[in-house]
C-alpha cells in the first residue's frame, strides 16, 4: 500500500519543519504538511495562554486543556479526511504524552497506511536552535527533547544533531512506498 500519512515527531527545534520542508520537494507525489504550530496558530486568542486551551509555562512546560483536546481531535479528523481523499500528508507533531499521543494519533489514522518518523536531536543543540528562532519558551526544547519519544514505536528514525534536514529528508523518503 503506499503511504498516505508521513507523522514526524519529536521535540520542539529538532528539526521537523525543515525536514517536512524538505521531504515536500524530493517525494516523488505531492504530500501537504500540517504540523501542531499550524493548529495552535489557528485557535483563537481567547484559547492561547488560557487553562482551557494551550498554555506555555515559565520554564517551558506545556498544559494543554479541554477545549484545546477537542479542537486537535477536529483537526486530526480533518487531516485523516484528507488523506482518506486522496492528498498526501505529512504530520508534524510533538507527543507530549509519549505512546499515549501516538495511540490517539494512530486511532484517528486507522485504515491509512502512515510511516512513523522519529525526529530526535540532542536537548542542547535543539535549545541553542530554540534561542536562535526567538519565538519559543525558553525550555522548551530541552524538556521535550526525551520526553516525547518515550514509548513511542517507529518505522524510521533520524537525528538532527549533526545531520541536514535534506539528509534526513532523503533517509525518510526511502522508506516511503
Amino acid at each position: 500500500m503506499t503511504t498516505q500519512v508521513i507523522v514526524l515527531n519529536g521535540g520542539s527545534s529538532s528539526g521537523k519543519s525543515g525536514i517536512s520542508r524538505c521531504l515536500k520537494h524530493i517525494l516523488p507525489t505531492p504530500f501537504l504538511n500540517l504540523g501542531v504550530d499550524d493548529l495552535i496558530d489557528r485557535l483563537p486568542p481567547s484559547m492561547v495562554d488560557s487553562g482551557s486551551g494551550v498554555s506555555f509555562g515559565q520554564q517551558g512546560e506545556v498544559e494543554l486543556g479541554e477545549g484545546f483536546q477537542e479542537m486537535e481531535r477536529a483537526w486530526m479528523a480533518g487531516i485523516a479526511a484528507m488523506a482518506r481523499a486522496g492528498a498526501g500528508v505529512i504530520i508534524d507533531d510533538v507527543f507530549l504524552s509519549g505512546a499515549a499521543s501516538q495511540a490517539r494519533t494512530r486511532a484517528h489514522l486507522e485504515g491509512l497506511s502512515v510511516l512513523w518518523v522519529g525526529v530526535r536531536c540532542d536537548p542542547q543543540v535543539a535549545a541553542m536552535r530554540e534561542i536562535a528562532r526567538g519565538d519559543r519558551v525558553a525550555g522548551m526544547a530541552a524538556s521535550q527533547a526525551e520526553v516525547v519519544h518515550v514509548g513511542v514505536t517507529y518505522d524510521v528514525e533520524v537525528d538532527t544533531t549533526h545531520t541536514e534536514s535534506l539528509e534526513c529528508a532523503r533517509a525518510i523518503a526511502a522508506h516511503v512506498k
